[in-house]
């Protein structure tokens, strides 16, 4: 069974910092789009940063300077690195698992991450 589970979230002044990690199990993680996505009670999912299998990166505007995406295959783990908080990034993260020609997605429980003084 495909587990991804995530550490890291938590509550954070703003500016401050945090790094989120990911880790995967039973899945070949080396082959796999590894993403991380934010949700607000009153928005819909948005993905924040993805890592390729050969490392190439794409972030959302929101957060491109802030957060760093990083994946070690030989841990299964991603992180996300993040710096310079705003209370706009307050949100339940997810980290995901995708293999798009063959249709499979898999999502982590998600963990809180709070920006306030």
């Amino acid at each position: 069974q495909v587990e991804l589970v995530e550490s890291g979230g938590g509550l954070v002044q703003p500016g401050g910092s945090l790094r989120l990690s990911c880790a995967a199990s039973s899945i070949l993680f080396c082959v796999y789009d590894m993403g991380w996505y934010r949700q607000t009670p009153d928005e819909q999912r948005e993905l924040v940063a993805v890592i390729s299998p050969i490392n190439t990166t794409d972030y959302a505007d929101a957060v491109k300077g802030r957060f760093t995406i990083v994946r070690d295959n030989a841990k299964n783990t991603v992180y996300l690195e993040m710096n310079n908080l705003k209370s706009e990034d307050t949100a339940v993260y997810y980290c995901n698992a995708k293999r798009t020609l063959l249709r499979q997605s898999y999502w982590g429980q998600g963990t809180q991450v709070t920006i306030s003084s």
